[in-house]
């Protein structure tokens, strides 16, 4: 995730004068007129967008998150954490007697394998039909079977390719799950029993 305010160069407590000020000033050096990268002044204006707007800069405050910063392979992870979350919140055991943290990363974990496992079965798929493309003889006016079967692969080939995107974004939120921990409820026995 971009952080806005290290694209301005201010601090948290940085008030609208000092935003101004430091996106005025960077705005002279990065826009695309002045010789600066369209990409860069368009993070830097968001930013500033962001910061000088007391709701978007609450939310991003209180989240760490705003659609406008956000890059589209994060927004992907955040949207497999998001169907994870949306599990924890209707799982009906009592908050501390189970750790959602750990649950997410299993649940992550699983995906993954699964995920690969898919792949496997399409490769293995795939070998197949290139394996008939070439035992099959062809007609030498139109190879109907021929593009039927070289359609097939590319589907498949396509399919693989969405797959490891996938991976790929469950790996991501993984690694956004890093660094948080679950305090678990301690139960105590009666002594009675």
């Amino acid at each position: 995730m971009i952080d806005p305010y290290d694209i301005l160069g201010v601090t948290r407590d940085a008030d609208g004068a000092a935003i101004k000020g430091a996106y005025r000033k960077q705005a002279k050096t990065s826009h695309p007129d002045a010789g600066g990268d369209v990409e860069t002044f368009s993070k830097l204006t968001n930013s500033y967008e962001l910061l000088i707007d007391p709701v978007r800069r609450k939310v991003y405050d209180d989240t760490g998150y705003d659609p406008a910063l956000a890059d589209t392979k994060d927004l992907e992870s955040v949207l497999v954490l998001e169907t994870l979350m949306n599990e924890l919140i209707l799982d009906d055991r009592e908050p501390g007697s189970f750790d959602p943290v750990a649950a997410m990363r299993r649940k992550l974990t699983d995906q993954i394998v699964s995920a690969r496992f898919h792949i496997l079965e399409m490769e293995r798929h795939r070998g197949r039909i290139r394996n008939h493309l070439d035992r099959i003889g062809r007609r030498p006016e139109a190879d109907i079977l021929g593009r039927m079967f070289r359609a097939r692969t590319d589907t498949i080939g396509e399919a693989i390719t969405k797959s490891e995107a996938q991976i790929e974004a469950i790996e991501r939120a993984y690694t956004m799950l890093e660094g948080y921990s679950y305090e678990m409820v301690e139960v105590v026995q009666n002594a009675a029993e």
